[in-house]
């Protein structure tokens, strides 16, 4: 794997990774199984301060506050907590936004073991398109680094908005070709910039490694049978892409499989599903990135997943959660959390619309709750 695209691993992400395969092998296989947690005073005092956060009284009215619509909590590969908010159940399949992005690197992440493409070549080589970007790498697109002009902004920008055109406007008909209409304003690989865009046109690239009809089963095909994932439902637009960048949706309980199988580097059972050196570089930080002094509590990229690591003298996004804890995000709340050292895999719905809500505090609020107190 080239060094331009795969930064050396940090002393510290390989004591992260090497640390998913040293636990318990429970596996939800078929089904998880659940655990019941003994609870001193303490601890019972910490899961009501976790709930009290996470699920104060629900304004539906205003839509201020937290609003979770989901909270799942693993250990060891069991489901220890569990608690929903109407209309919400177990079995419904929730937007997860952006989180798409990193279940979509999930899905690359077969298609490369299986040698179908290359983090160094030209995204050209799979999506025609691109040609005009002839320099733009498939490493470059997940590390949100393609250097192509993109505004990701949302509601609250939405004339300027790369990602809504792209969503609801004049891109929606052809999302990847409207991405590829983008000028460069930067070297591809020398700047992060968050993009829906990068996120979308993977999907594109996929879809030029396989046949129409292996493509459109493929996330199935490739991840979520494997996984015994039966709830996923993905958007794609009317030229057949799926929506890479947004819209995945799937229940709580199969969000965490995903979380578990790169807690355990990419290994589900007996079979090692993702390549290690893929997770590798999931969880290795993108090399050029600047931490940005006006928005210090950023998580850092990595492969389409997001870190908590104290980079270039910065202190880590979320301070209450260990260094190798890592993310999927999105819009309004979502959020898959891996804390590897803890053993925790944690799924975050929500319906939160005023930036309330803090990774932080929830992570730190979590570990009070459910990290296991050594003798």
């Amino acid at each position: 794997m080239p060094a331009s695209i795969l930064p050396k691993l940090s002393f510290a992400l390989l004591l992260a990774t090497a640390s998913m395969t040293a636990h318990a092998e429970n596996w939800p296989i078929p089904d998880w199984s659940t655990q019941a947690i003994s609870q001193s005073a303490a601890q019972a005092s910490a899961l009501a301060a976790l709930e009290g956060y996470a699920f104060p009284q629900r304004d539906d009215q205003t839509r201020k506050g937290v609003r979770t619509d989901a909270l799942l909590v693993v250990r060891d590969g069991q489901v220890i907590y569990e608690r929903y908010a109407s209309p919400t159940k177990v079995s419904t399949p929730h937007l997860t936004w952006s989180v798409s992005k990193s279940i979509f690197a999930a899905v690359l992440g077969v298609a490369y073991g299986q040698g179908r493409f290359k983090l160094d070549a030209p995204v050209a080589d799979y999506y025609p398109a691109m040609a005009a970007h002839p320099e733009i790498k498939m490493g470059h697109l997940l590390n949100w680094a393609s250097g192509l002009d993109w505004q990701e902004d949302y509601e609250y920008a939405p004339l300027k908005s790369s990602v809504v055109a792209m969503l609801y406007t004049r891109g929606r008909s052809d999302m990847a070709a409207f991405i590829a209409e983008h000028p460069a304003d930067a070297e591809p690989g020398q700047r992060f910039r968050y993009s829906s865009g990068d996120s979308t046109v993977l999907a594109a690239a996929l879809q030029g490694m396989l046949s129409p009809d292996e493509y459109k089963n493929y996330p199935w095909t490739a991840l979520f049978e494997p996984l015994g994932i039966d709830s996923a439902v993905w958007e794609t637009d009317p030229k057949g892409t799926f929506v890479a960048s947004s819209y995945a949706y799937m229940s709580a309980r199969d969000l965490a499989r995903v979380g578990l199988l790169m807690q355990r580097g990419g290994r589900w059972g007996e079979r090692q599903l993702l390549p290690k050196a893929w997770v590798d570089f999931n969880l290795t930080p993108f090399a050029n990135y600047q931490v940005n002094a006006e928005q210090p509590n950023d998580s850092i990229p990595g492969g389409q997943w997001w870190l908590n690591l104290a980079l270039n003298g910065a202190a880590k996004p979320w301070p209450d959660a260990p260094q190798d804890t890592f993310a999927a995000l999105g819009h309004w709340g979502q959020s898959l959390y891996v804390i590897p050292s803890e053993d925790l895999v944690i799924v975050r719905y929500a319906d939160d619309r005023d930036g309330s809500y803090r990774h932080n505090q929830l992570l730190k609020l979590a570990q009070a709750a459910f990290v296991e107190v050594q003798p």
